[in-house]
This record gives C-alpha cells, sequence and structure tokens, in this order.
C-alpha cells in the first residue's frame, strides 16, 4: 500500500490522525517538566527559545537521517528554497517562539484546550484559499461554539478578578496557534512539489538553527546542564515534533482540509489528560466547560458528508 492509499483510507486517517494528536498533547507537559528540571523560568524567553532551537534543530537531523536510511534525496530541489524558508519561519521560528513563550506563562492544561482552535484557524484560512472549502451554516455555528470555549476560559477567575481576561501566556499560545495552522496550509502547498520529509526535515533544521542564533547571542549555546532525564526528554520532544508533523502532513497532503480537521480536537483532550497526569494539574470547571465546548465545535465544524480526497494538484 503506497501513501496516498493509506493517508486516504479510513483507517489510516484515524490512526495517523489520532497518533499525531496523541504526540503533540504530549508536548504541553514535556515542555514544562524540561523547564523544571532545567531551570528555565517563566521570565527567562531567550532560554525557552534556546530550548525551542535545541529541540527542532535534533527533530530536522532526525528526519533527515530517516531520509537517508529510506535513500530518498536529500539535496537541495530547485524552487523550494522559499517555501521552505516560509515554513520555516511560520511553523517552526514564530509559532514555537510564541508557543514556548506562553506556555510557560501559563497551565498546561489551559494551552492544551487554546491547541484546539487551530482547526478553527485553519478552516477560515482554507475558506479564502479553496473554492470548495467555504464556510457554510455548520462551520459558522462551530466557529461560534468553540471561540465560545474561549470566552469560558477569559470569563473565568485566573487572578481572583471577575470579568474578561486572558493571560498574556494565552493570548501568545493562541498567536502561536494562528501560525501555525498557516504553516500547515502551506505545508499542504508545498506537498504538491516536494516530499513531506524533504518539507518538515530542512524546515526544521534551518527553524531550529534560527531559534538558536536568535537566543544564543544573549545566553550562549551551552547555558543548559542537561542530565540523563533532561536528554530523555528533549530527545521525546525532537521525536514528537518529527513524527507528528510527518503524519499530520501526509494526512493533509492527501485530504481536503475540512474532511480531517475533526482530529485535531484530540489535542486538547489528550493535551488535558497528559498535563493532569504528568504535572498534577487540577482540572477545573472552566477548563472543562472550554475544553466541551472548544471539541464540540470543532465536531460541528466537521460534521458533513465526507467528500472525495483531493489530489495533490488541488490542493
Amino acid at each position: 500500500m503506497n501513501a496516498a492509499k493509506f493517508f486516504t483510507h479510513p483507517l489510516g486517517i484515524i490512526g495517523a490522525s489520532i497518533s499525531a494528536t496523541l504526540l503533540w498533547g504530549s508536548s504541553y507537559p514535556f515542555i514544562k517538566l524540561s523547564y523544571e528540571r532545567l531551570g528555565i523560568g517563566s521570565g527567562d524567553t531567550l532560554e525557552q527559545i534556546l530550548f525551542a532551537g535545541y529541540r527542532f534543530t535534533l527533530a530536522g537531523l532526525l528526519i533527515l537521517l530517516y531520509m537517508l536510511i529510506r535513500r530518498e534525496r536529500l539535496d537541495y530541489q530547485r524552487g523550494s528554497g522559499g517555501m521552505v524558508t516560509t515554513i520555516a519561519l511560520l511553523q517552526t521560528v514564530l509559532q514555537y517562539t510564541f508557543f514556548y513563550a506562553g506556555l510557560s506563562k501559563s497551565a498546561g492544561v489551559v494551552g492544551a484546550v487554546i491547541a484546539g482552535t487551530i482547526s478553527f484557524f485553519q478552516i477560515v484560512i482554507a475558506h479564502f484559499l479553496y473554492k470548495n472549502d467555504r464556510i457554510n451554516g455548520a462551520k459558522g455555528l462551530g466557529l461560534i461554539v468553540g471561540f465560545v470555549g474561549l470566552l469560558v476560559l477569559g470569563l473565568s477567575k485566573h487572578d481572583g478578578n471577575s470579568g474578561l481576561h486572558f493571560s498574556l501566556g494565552e493570548v501568545l499560545l493562541m498567536a502561536a496557534t494562528l501560525f501555525n495552522a498557516c504553516g500547515n496550509l502551506l505545508s499542504r502547498k508545498a506537498s504538491a512539489s516536494y516530499s513531506i520529509s524533504y518539507i518538515n526535515g530542512y524546515q526544521m533544521l534551518l527553524g531550529g538553527i534560527m531559534l538558536c542564533v536568535i537566543a544564543a547571542w544573549n545566553t550562549g549555546l551551552t547555558p543548559f546542564h542537561f542530565d540523563g532525564i533532561a536528554l530523555l526528554m528533549l530527545l521525546h520532544l525532537a521525536l514528537v515534533s518529527a513524527l507528528a508533523f510527518t503524519l499530520w502532513n501526509n494526512v493533509m497532503k492527501y485530504n481536503q482540509v475540512g474532511s480531517v480537521s475533526m482530529y485535531l480536537f484530540l489535542i486538547p483532550v489528550f493535551g488535558v489528560l497528559q498535563s493532569a497526569l504528568f504535572l498534577n494539574e487540577p482540572i477545573s470547571a472552566a477548563v472543562l466547560g472550554a475544553l466541551a465546548l472548544v471539541s464540540s465545535g470543532i465536531i460541528i465544524v466537521n460534521r458533513k458528508k465526507k467528500q472525495n480526497a483531493l489530489t495533490p494538484t488541488e490542493a
């Protein structure tokens, strides 16, 4: 079975999507645990960016090693430079600069719920990019329900004060999710001309190096003291990036955006559960309500008749 058949088969879509979202969900507690292990505080923005640089440089190298083992083409492909650089800026540099800074200022469970909004951003952007992916009544209702979920978070008493309130961390996480959605859709377009491994490997390597350069001018390249556990956490996070993005970008490549975005609601579900498990974070009524609304909104958006999968040239 080739890639196209696997990633358009119902079992292939379900298996790849659940695996990708399970991996992404685990990143929330593991990033916070890594911060604690390495002594990275909530205000240590450059150290957070440098750690992200380590993660994505390693993830890119792991993908390129995989390509080497499979004897896939590694050399520069004409015309790919600008596309790879743009994806690296959106999906690695901008997304994770905002993501790491935002997560350090928010609870892992809250960050996981906000991550579920990527589906909404993708659907709104796809409305303007694809003629056969317009926002209809069901999508509009789902978007409203989902964003009500964000208002539930904002109206909860994060600091003991009533009224609408989003912390800086939550705003940064939402910005990261927007950049992620843009990067996903651009990767989908690039996959019509280049392999998923090629795109992910080089954009993560380039983005990781850029993050390291941004931070290292102030922190140096090696300010952390890694022990065995910290190294295993870093390796886990690198594997999360390498595997999850490869799986999800393949799902996006061979299917219509609206037909597969429903699976992204599993990111907040897995993120909340794993944050509660690994970080012993309480799951408040506000978080549960927001999670239920965000998940319901994504399901409503995607409750439509399955359409035929797109070929790469239709992206």
